[in-house]
């Protein structure tokens, strides 16, 4: 299939073939029909697999080929969950309306507030925006969304997950009318509170789902190493960064100090370096991911802030310095790599402290993970055995079951013991039978205590 084969405004069509897209991905196959239908779309597609044109593109059909429904608000709302994202898909977008009377704006947290209210006044057609800053301009009128036509959300599942709910339902019911048309991107269909969230805003939606929830790319290599103690992960990942070819490489670290620490190490090893974390101002993160974008620096070193939404197409390895908390989290950290047809190298140090989490990565992957090793820094740790705990409370509850299993012994009769008559201070002798009581009644023997 071809992108020709979607029928696309000539203006449009023209576009796409002088960006070079020839062949649509899969979720660009089934998306873009069926949201240039006018249906409402719940999708989910791994990551990297081209899912910002399955929204683009249909979103400037829709524009260049229908009359506004307002002249003065908005016409395509897009969602992101991070800042990171928003500009992604920004970027993408202005590819697109470069040569078109379509005007698009970026609205972030994090930057000049009256900027932004100068740039709605000019009633741009496509809004990109995070939620919260969104929801803030509309609360205190900056835009409205009364002819809105269609409706983005990017990675919804993150957005709820970042707690957006609620700036979500007020974008929704601000644009709640019968035209509206929306379209719901998710890393995964079995969220559930996307699910619930999906009844609010959609319309007799279609779903799309490729592959599974967490399908791994097979672009990308992986690779896992055992790692005793911090100081063995430090050495690994000197030796693999000083032996190895790679354009350029994301490291993902547990915590924002540890960015700064590793990429202050990296470059003492004469290695291009450079941190990124949630402490940096927006400016600040802005510069840092733009030089790396240009491949001003060969190494980005960052926590999960940058797992999801960049695509940095010259990235072609991803090393996992300490294992993601959450399973999931690690299909988005390797799914920077290896994007656009490009194969990439994921590269992962498992310590003690990351077994668990390594043992959740293996289980999402459904398959055993064998381990890799660098002559000179084999690993002592060798993995670490379930624990079988016992408690107290389950002890006892055993005694218990125990003792109904085994019937109690029946206690013996008490033993009659008589003296003879004749026999004087000789000692009480023990009668090897015990007398019944009718027995007992007609005896003329007294009872021995």
């Amino acid at each position: 299939m071809q992108f020709k084969d979607f029928g696309l405004e000539n203006k449009l069509m023209s576009t796409v073939e002088h960006l070079g897209f020839t062949a649509p991905t899969e979720i660009q196959q089934q998306a873009i029909p069926a949201a240039m239908q006018g249906h409402d779309l719940i999708a989910s597609s791994k990551t990297g697999s081209g899912k910002t044109l399955a929204f683009i593109i249909p979103a400037l059909q829709r524009l260049s080929k229908n009359r506004a429904l307002s002249k003065r608000d908005p016409r395509v709302v897009i969602l992101t969950p991070t800042r990171e994202l928003a500009k992604q898909v920004f970027s993408q977008l202005r590819l697109f309306t470069s040569n078109t009377q379509f005007k698009a704006v970026l609205i972030l947290g994090g930057e000049n507030f009256n900027d932004q209210v100068k740039v709605l006044e000019k009633e741009p057609h496509f809004i990109v925006a995070t939620p919260g800053r969104l929801a803030d301009h509309l609360t205190q009128g900056h835009f409205y969304l009364n002819g809105l036509e269609l409706l983005i959300l990017d990675e919804a599942d993150r957005m709820l997950d970042l707690g957006f709910a609620k700036e979500l339902s007020q974008i929704n019911k601000a644009a709640d009318h019968r035209k509206r048309q929306t379209l719901l991107f998710s890393a995964t269909l079995e969220h559930a509170q996307v699910n619930d969230f999906a009844k609010e805003l959609l319309k007799k939606p279609k779903r799309i789902a490729i592959g599974g929830a967490f399908t791994e790319h097979k672009d990308i290599n992986k690779r896992f190493y055992l790692a005793d103690n911090l100081n063995h992960k430090e050495s690994l990942l000197k030796y693999i960064l000083s032996n190895e070819t790679y354009q350029q490489v994301i490291i993902f670290t547990a915590t924002r100090s540890d960015t700064e620490r590793l990429a202050n190490m990296l470059i003492s090893e004469d290695l291009n370096a450079v941190a990124l974390s949630g402490e940096l101002n927006q400016g600040q993160r802005n510069q840092i991911m733009e030089s790396f974008s240009k491949g001003q620096n060969k190494i980005l070193v960052t926590t999960d802030l940058a797992s999801r939404g960049l695509d940095l197409v010259n990235v072609s390895m991803v090393i996992n310095f300490d294992m993601p908390k959450h399973a999931e989290e690690f299909i988005h950290r390797i799914g920077r790599t290896g994007r656009a047809g490009s194969k990439g190298d994921a590269i992962a140090f498992v310590g003690p402290k990351d077994w668990l989490s390594f043992k959740n990565v293996e289980g999402l992957l459904e398959q055993t993970i064998k381990f890799d090793q660098v002559d000179g820094l084999k690993a002592k740790f060798k993995g670490l055995k379930p624990k079988v705990i016992k408690t107290k409370i389950d002890s006892t509850k055993a005694k218990k079951e125990t003792k109904k299993q085994v019937p109690k012994k029946k206690k013996a009769p008490k033993k009659v013991f008589h003296a003879a008559k004749d026999v004087g201070d000789m000692p009480v002798i023990k009668r090897k039978k015990t007398l019944s009581a009718e027995q007992l009644e007609n005896s003329d023997l007294d009872e021995v205590e």
